[in-house]
């Protein structure tokens, strides 16, 4: 996973995951997005900031009971930090402070499916498709009387974001998103790739089976580590940061969330009759008008799109930054000052 993939290679994984490929070039063009490179230089390091966040708030929202940190001034500017998968809030713990010390009020909540988020109907699909994660920050932006957000984040939590950002531009102030424009469709993840790219995506395809789902059930701690130290294979995190985040996995939708969003992904598990209109608006890729940066570290070991592949689809003022120095998936927490950084530079955009 670590080898870097030209840019044909990695429009072809980005079909799978991202559905960029073919349909973003056969799609019409005409965005004029005001772009810029930039370049920073940090080092990949354990998380050595607040030991673990003072308090987590809980809150009805749309289907969730949503467990939160809700950290800076109160009358401040809101940020909505997403994390990813297999991560949890833990992400930002480093980003937070830097935020608030900024003057920003700072909104992390747990996805569903982690942390102390619970469903509020327990007869509920455990639901995990792309549609459904971004009405959940829609109803906890209403829940909390937020009218207007920055957003970011990373793997899933970048790619409700970029959702969120699409749909319901009005929302979003600014937007940052690791690995850029990851808005999907299950047409696009039916589509078959070469062996080399098809393996990149072997826990996909696990999870696809009765034997993955049981296996993520029974060994999620050591599957979490696998994915954290293949997807950020120079990032030398320790236990106490790992154990910290792989203990909200813990909770008791995690898995079902988790097979839910992989298998929907290949078109091997329904979604609900409530998201058909919103994925069908995804399914044509929407370009995203808001303020926007992209990230990417140099050492992302996850499958991840190329930013020349999807910089057309940011419309509005935009820019993308690659951190180096060794820097993994999972971006803020192994670079958290350049992405705090983003987070205020685009909310002056």
């Amino acid at each position: 996973m670590r080898q870097y993939l030209n840019n044909h290679r990695r429009l072809v994984l980005a079909t799978v995951a991202f559905a960029l490929a073919g349909a973003q070039f056969a799609l019409p063009g005409t965005a004029k997005a005001q772009s810029a490179s930039a370049v920073a230089s940090v080092t990949a390091t354990a998380s050595h900031g607040l030991a673990s966040f003072k308090s987590i708030k809980q809150i009805n929202a749309g289907d969730l009971n949503v467990g939160y940190v809700d950290e800076g001034p109160a009358n401040g500017p809101v940020v909505i930090l997403l994390h990813g998968w297999p991560y949890d809030i833990n992400s930002f713990i480093d980003v937070v402070p830097l935020l608030t010390n900024a003057g920003y009020r700072v909104i992390v909540p747990h996805l569903r499916g982690y942390g102390t988020t619970r469903f509020l109907d327990p007869n509920a699909v455990r639901n995990g498709q792309p549609a459904a994660l971004a009405s959940d920050v829609v109803a906890l932006m209403d829940a909390l009387k937020i009218d207007k957000a920055v957003l970011a984040g990373y793997d899933w939590g970048a790619r409700t974001a970029d959702i969120v950002a699409a749909l319901w531009p009005q929302r979003v102030k600014g937007l940052v998103s690791v690995s850029g424009y990851l808005i999907g469709s299950q047409e696009a993840g039916k589509q078959v790739l070469p062996p080399n790219a098809e393996q990149q995506w072997w826990y996909q395809f696990y999870f696809a089976t009765e034997r993955g789902r049981a296996g993520y059930e029974k060994n999620r701690h050591d599957f979490a580590k696998l994915i954290w130290q293949t997807a950020s294979p120079q990032w030398h995190f320790d236990d106490t940061t790992f154990d910290r985040s792989a203990a909200n996995l813990e909770n008791p939708d995690h898995v079902a969330v988790t097979i839910h969003n992989y298998r929907w992904r290949l078109g091997l598990a329904n979604g609900e009759a409530k998201y058909n209109e919103l994925e069908a608006r995804l399914a044509k890729f929407p370009s995203i008008a808001v303020p926007a940066i992209t990230m990417e570290g140099d050492a992302n070991g996850a499958p991840h799109p190329d930013a020349a592949a999807y910089a057309k689809r940011f419309t509005g003022k935009y820019k993308h930054e690659l951190v180096t120095g060794g820097i993994g998936h999972n971006l803020p927490q192994e670079a958290p000052r350049a992405f705090a950084d983003a987070v205020i530079e685009v909310d002056h955009f």
